[in-house]
């Protein structure tokens, strides 16, 4: 079994969005956003539905207009995970969909206008309890700062930042969280650092605009990656220009990686080699697409060969060594049976689910007993 994850977490101050613990011990939430047309609540819902299975904390839509406002009201009704609504300029859009339902307002303050639209927001957001999120993005800073640094930076992006910050402060307003993103790492690694020292708010974590399903996870493990190994963020957003359920399953996988968040099989397969005894690749393609629906975290080696197969299978759940003429299975670190090629595929995927039957068992069971 794998050791749980090294990285010491920045101390946070926790909020909720609906019921979903952001900040201070609470695990490290996963979320995407809809690319849908809001107003068509059906297919909203839809795309809502397939993040939430996929294992969606949060999910963000966006309300452009007051006609996506009141189809943000029908949304609410129809599914149950928390939302945020993203919303720019227009303080009334915010004010009507806090009395719709929403779990929490990405709407910085300092674009809304009037000191009293400011304080009609923020008043809405205390009277029900509703947290706001500031979301600074380089590619749309503030005029005055774009003239004062030139050019986007680290540095502009936490002080837009701290202005949005001082005009919640000014309104006793505590009850946010903060994105500071931009399209380059190393720009959005700097500014989150400079920031974490200075808020006690939590953070939510982003490579904006990152790419394509490719390229954009490439570029958001490695700037994310860097960020929670320093234990800086609270929230994950992997921004793809792909199917948004894809930024949930790689958010995943990056937190699975660092041993912050387990959820679902956590597989370890070799690259393959001539060494191999069976089509390691074709297997594994096999494997994930079956068990895509398993939530229960498990940790499964399929290795193709005798080399590494052994310690590996031995350190997993269940592990799968290549050998000839069959294939030795390992259970919980010990030698169980082998297999042959005639069926490998379906083999696995009874076995496993067995074995994930066996741990949501052992898990009910703890629970039936803490609550004794």
């Amino acid at each position: 079994m794998k050791q749980d994850s090294p990285i010491k977490r920045r101390k946070s101050r926790q909020i909720m969005v609906g019921n979903v613990p952001v900040g201070g011990d609470a695990p490290i939430s996963v979320q995407s956003m809809t690319n849908t047309n809001t107003c068509d609540v059906d297919a909203t819902v839809g795309q809502i539905k397939a993040l939430e299975e996929a294992g969606a904390d949060i999910v963000r839509v966006s309300v452009p207009s007051m006609e996506a406002a009141e189809a943000f009201g029908k949304i609410r009704e129809r599914v149950s995970v928390p939302l945020v609504s993203d919303i720019h300029f227009d303080y009334k859009i915010a004010l009507r969909v806090a009395e719709l339902g929403v779990d929490c307002l990405r709407i910085n303050p300092g674009n809304i206008g009037r000191d009293d639209r400011v304080s009609a927001v923020i008043n809405a957001a205390k009277d029900r309890n509703i947290p706001i999120r500031i979301g600074v993005n380089a590619g749309s800073l503030e005029k005055a700062l774009q003239r004062k640094y030139g050019e986007p930076t680290p540095e502009a992006l936490v002080e837009s930042a701290m202005r949005h910050i001082d005009i919640l402060d000014k309104h006793d307003f505590q009850n946010f969280k903060v994105s500071l993103k931009a399209s380059d790492v190393f720009m959005t690694v700097a500014a989150y650092r400079q920031i974490a020292s200075q808020i006690e708010q939590p953070l939510h974590l982003g490579i904006t605009e990152a790419g394509g399903f490719r390229s954009g996870t490439v570029k958001s493990a490695i700037g994310l990656g860097m960020l929670l190994m320093d234990g800086i963020g609270d929230t994950i957003r992997v921004s793809l220009a792909a199917d948004p359920v894809q930024e949930i399953k790689v958010g995943f996988d990056i937190l699975k990686s660092l041993r912050l968040r387990s959820r679902g099989i956590n597989f370890i397969a070799c690259p393959s080699c001539s060494r191999q005894n069976f089509d390691v690749i074709q297997t594994m393609n096999d494997l994930e697409a079956r068990l895509e629906d398993v939530n229960t975290s498990l940790d499964v080696a399929i290795i193709g060969c005798i080399v590494n197969g052994p310690g590996e299978a031995k350190e997993a759940d269940l592990g799968l060594t290549g050998g000839s003429p069959k294939h030795l299975l390992y259970v919980g670190g010990k030698p169980n049976q082998k297999l042959d090629n005639t069926a490998l595929a379906d083999d696995l995927e009874r076995l496993i689910r067995e074995q994930v039957a066996k741990r949501q068992e052992q898990e009910e069971a703890v629970i039936a007993r803490s609550s004794d």
